[in-house]
């Protein structure tokens, strides 16, 4: 008994000791170095029905190398991107998907601080059009009431920004119901988990649902400073309803609009400024889209010219993607100088993995790809404004009349030649014509244009193969890689078209020509079924399903069938060239 009373006491006495160390230590791991003074929560939708989530913080005090940034775990099935930077519109490293401290049902994103960073700096969310439902009467926003943050905030200010003609009719959050397009919070308390639904009449018209999963814009220097531009964008319907029209952004300097559909028909237009930094093209579509379809969008239009810097050297600072007021899954900028241009900067170094440099006998270009794009780029001038700089001497603008009047001074001589050769001779026959079916006439031009598609087909499958290898062992992003494959499958889908055509046309003229169209195709069919041969092997051969030594064996018979298909393929290109002799 005694010795339990002792055993009580030391414990009590132990505890007594050890308390006043627990509370001193409880301030000093519960001290940051810094204070969040103040939050802008600003919430925005674009005219796609994306949502971009803007925080901008003010801290006081130590600033810490890394910020932590929530939202309900309820919203990381929206998050598309998530860019940071700081006052000086540097960008800040971040990290999407990471744990928030101990919490659970949250979903967060860290942002690195490195020294010299300042107080202000900005958090960007972009949520997909999901996070918009449709009602009878407008729309639902689902959308985080308030940020969740680590530590409180001294206040809170939300702003909600919708597109033209639209009304907030009020939101719905956990710490009461508003109606207005601001509000505010003091004192938001440290892991605060407040989700919101908006609610929000609407128009007809003023917001397009859809998914752009890329914009091509091309960018030509004429060699006397003219600069144009064409805009292809894809567009996909997401809505519940059709769409005959949609908004499109334009350089604030562009000039001498025209739109045109995916069929190169003209587009009726109308035009309007919105603000200083949007310049918008209302496009009426020809044929309506309705849910799940899509279509492509081109504009041509011109932008001012430009001048030479100093001799020979031209500087062409380009605004890359203006304000946008929708989400584009993967824009590309492909900017082509005047023909025999060399490009000075930027090199391949500068670029990186965001661009590229290429090179031909006469023609640079510069391409740039960026994922993810929206207004929020234009905020950043490192993301969005790139400079061109090229030597450029004014003697090529005489190189290609020079080259027609050396090949008009050949093509003088030789008939000179052909007039006074000696008489009795017999004439150069005519080259010949081949009348297809149904009148179709069958010339030279179209059988060269039949090999020459052909040929390009080839190449591109090849490059293709090539691509995906790169993509698969890693040596090229992914954002490029998807970039340069859809470009190519598009190309390859027109000359699949074009080839088809001709075949047709070849076959009606019958003859050698029919037989060696009939050869070609069997070659195809043959070179198709080894690919499917290869690629089933290859599953077998990683699955376990064949042994090493069978597998070598069959790639090294599958290898001789591809190579023989593909040697007939073009021994049968040469001879259907060969007839016109």
């Amino acid at each position: 008994m005694k010795r339990t009373a002792v055993i009580i006491a030391l414990t009590i006495f132990s505890m007594a000791l050890m308390l006043p160390l627990t509370l001193n230590m409880q301030p000093a791991n519960a001290q940051t170095g810094y204070t969040i003074q103040h939050v802008d929560h600003n919430v925005q939708l674009l005219y796609s029905g994306h949502v971009v989530i803007s925080d901008t913080f003010t801290l006081t005090g130590t600033l810490p190398s890394s910020f932590l940034v929530g939202m309900p775990f309820k919203y990381s099935s929206y998050v598309l991107k998530g860019i940071a930077y700081d006052g000086n519109y540097i960008v800040l490293p971040m990290t999407l998907g990471v744990q928030f401290e101990s919490q659970s049902g949250f979903y967060a994103a860290s942002v690195a601080l490195p020294a010299g960073t300042s107080s202000t700096f900005t958090v960007v969310f972009i949520f997909s059009n999901s996070a918009l439902a449709s009602t009878p009467s407008g729309y639902n926003l689902d959308f985080p009431a308030y940020p969740s943050l680590t530590q409180s905030a001294g206040d809170c200010n939300v702003t909600i920004t919708l597109p033209s003609g639209m009304s907030l009719n009020g939101v719905d959050k956990s710490d009461g119901p508003v109606n207005a397009t601001n509000y505010d919070a003091q004192n938001l308390a440290a892991f605060t988990y407040s989700p919101g639904t908006g609610r929000i009449g609407i128009s007809t018209g003023y917001i397009q649902q859809v998914d752009i999963p890329s914009l091509n814009r091309q960018i030509g220097i004429s060699a006397a400073g003219a600069v144009t531009a064409t805009d292809t964008y894809r567009v996909v319907d997401k809505s519940s309803s059709s769409i005959a029209s949609f908004l499109v952004n334009l350089p604030l300097n562009a000039s001498g609009i025209t739109a045109r559909d995916q069929f190169g028909r003209v587009l009726t237009i109308a035009t309007y400024q919105t603000n200083s930094q949007v310049f918008v093209q209302n496009v009426t579509l020809a044929v309506p889209i309705n849910q799940g379809e899509s279509t492509d969008l081109s504009l041509d239009y011109s932008l001012p010219s430009m001048s030479s810097a100093q001799f020979s050297r031209y500087v062409l600072s380009i605004d890359l993607l203006p304000y946008f007021n929708y989400y584009i899954d993967a824009a590309s900028v492909t900017i082509t100088p005047p023909e025999g241009a060399i490009i000075v900067s930027p090199s391949f170094s500068q670029l990186g993995a965001s661009g590229t440099v290429t090179r031909n006998a006469f023609q640079e270009t510069v391409t740039v790809y960026r994922s993810g794009v929206s207004f929020v780029d234009s905020v950043i001038p490192s993301q969005d404004i790139v400079s061109v700089t090229f030597d450029y001497s004014p003697l090529w603008i005489a190189f290609r009349p020079t080259s027609w009047m050396w090949a008009i001074t050949a093509v003088g001589l030789v008939v000179v030649a052909l007039w006074m050769r000696p008489k009795g001779k017999p004439s150069a026959a005519p080259r010949p014509t081949y009348r297809a079916a149904k009148g179709v006439v069958m010339s030279p031009e179209s059988v060269n244009q039949f090999v020459d598609a052909y040929e390009e087909k080839i190449k591109i499958t090849n490059e293709m193969s090539t691509l995906e290898a790169r993509a698969a062992h890693g040596r090229i992003p992914r954002r490029r890689y998807k970039v340069q494959r859809m470009a190519m499958e598009q190309r390859l889908e027109t000359l699949t078209n074009t080839i088809g055509q001709l075949k047709e046309v070849l076959r009606g003229a019958g003859g050698s020509f029919a037989d060696l169209v009939r050869q070609l195709e069997a070659a195809e069919v043959e070179s198709e079924e080894v690919q499917l041969v290869l690629k089933n092997l290859e599953i077998h051969h990683e699955t376990g399903e064949i042994g090493l030594e069978a597998y070598r064996k069959q790639l090294t018979d599958l290898e001789r069938r591809k190579t023989k298909a593909e040697t007939r393929v073009n021994e049968l290109l040469l001879r259907v060239r060969a007839e016109l002799r």
